[in-house]
């Protein structure tokens, strides 16, 4: 979690939101960006000392397309599930306040913050950088207009979600089976009323790094990057 977005923080900066959205202060934009710089160059540094000169290390991950942070299709997973968390609030099933102090650990990053880290950092040649499309439902459901499609796609994303999620949102919430039950079975009612009106993709980059030798200058070699 960035630096002063932790859940023990004197002052929420995030209140009602779980992680960068529109309506986030700069302030929220700057620590989750500053907390990615910092993490995933001691990331890359950390596997550099693993390799030899030469040897290469695969990544991917999640990301998003533009510049901006605040965009869709990198941060809306996040927004739906703050609008189900204070769906539960309204219902008296959680604390408003525990939400305010919960922020995802999570950051994804748009393809130029990557190659700044890289070539920052040093120690890797950026061979190939790809970044796709995928599905929030990885395209499983074909019809999301009626209301049985809406219901497979919503519980399809919110079962996905909530594998990943699951842990963090105990851990800070306390949350009872029952009561983390009916956080899901609202999420996939919002998401897949989402989805029936918008096709919102993931973002997934594929990116191949190459070890350097300590002679090598980065900037001299050659990088394929593709874009949609």
């Amino acid at each position: 979690v960035p630096v002063g977005l932790e859940s023990y923080a004197v002052k929420h900066l995030n209140k009602g939101k779980v992680y960068i959205s529109k309506s986030s202060p700069q302030s929220v934009v700057n620590a989750y960006s500053s907390q990615f710089q910092a993490d995933f160059s001691q990331f890359i540094k950390s596997r550099s000392q693993e390799l030899v000169p030469g040897g290469r290390m695969v990544l991917s991950f999640l990301g998003r397309k533009s510049i901006d942070p605040t965009t869709e299709d990198g941060c809306y997973q996040w927004e739906l599930l703050a609008e189900a968390l204070m769906s539960l609030v309204k219902e008296g099933l959680i604390e408003e306040d525990k939400v305010a102090s919960f922020n995802a650990p999570y950051y994804a990053p748009c393809a130029e913050e990557l190659k700044v880290e890289i070539l920052k950092e040093g120690s890797f040649i950026i061979d190939r950088l790809e970044a796709f499309e995928v599905d929030w439902d990885g395209g499983a459901v074909a019809d999301t207009h009626n209301e049985q499609g809406k219901m497979m796609v919503g519980e399809r994303v919110a079962k996905t979600i909530r594998a990943v999620v699951e842990s963090m949102l105990e851990s800070h919430f306390r949350l009872g089976q029952d009561t983390m039950d009916v956080l899901f079975i609202k999420f996939a009612e919002i998401v897949g009323n989402h989805l029936s009106k918008n096709r919102t993709k993931y973002i997934n980059f594929v990116i191949s790094l190459v070890r350097k030798a300590s002679h090598i200058n980065l900037e001299a070699q050659p990088m394929d990057v593709f874009h949609f």
